[in-house]
């Protein structure tokens, strides 16, 4: 199981005027079940649901349940993993943006310590814009420790490699596998 608690900071220059918002955003909760794994491969499938907990007025949430559904190929060439990520979001946010959104990534893990791992992504998703051809893209660059074999943190920076994507975005996270 898989639970995302998004604190947003954002920043926007709106006519020369600095907007800015921050809060809690929509929960995620996504199961992740690997359902085959042979010879250094792996596929899994990850559905997942949104929960409008972030403050729609102050654009921290879309105001309404959504869902999503991903399929992940993890392959690994010791001392590299590798995981493509290709998904379907449903967005059911009240303003006028597409509703049928995909998502596609590249990730790359590199093992460089016993509890330690570096990792890149690289990716792209529909943009939820109507009016927009350009779709954001972005990459990823972090570092996940293992506490213990179920108990990992990882933190990375999230850039984005076209406008239609935010500047940049600070990332922590816990996973814990039981």
């Amino acid at each position: 199981m898989v639970v995302g608690v998004p604190y947003v900071w954002s920043e926007v220059s709106e006519g020369g005027e600095k907007v800015s918002d921050q809060g809690i955003g929509d929960v995620s909760i996504d199961i992740k079940w690997k359902f085959l794994e042979k010879d250094g491969l792996a596929l899994a499938l990850k559905p997942g649901i949104t929960l409008p907990t972030g403050d729609e007025d102050e654009g921290l949430g879309a105001g309404k349940l959504s869902y999503s559904a991903f399929v992940i190929a993890s392959k690994e060439i010791d001392p590299l993993v590798f995981h493509l990520n290709v998904g379907y979001l449903r967005n059911e946010s009240d303003f006028d943006e597409r509703r049928d959104l995909w998502h596609v990534s590249l990730a790359t893990e590199y093992a460089f310590a016993e509890s330690w791992r570096l990792v890149t992504n690289i990716g792209q998703e529909r943009n939820t814009n109507k009016e927009s051809d350009v779709n954001p893209a972005f990459i990823l660059g972090g570092a996940i420790c293992s506490i213990t074999e179920d108990f990992d943190l990882d933190f990375g920076v999230k850039a984005g490699l076209n406008d239609a994507e935010a500047d940049y975005a600070l990332l922590a996270g816990i996973a814990l596998r039981f």
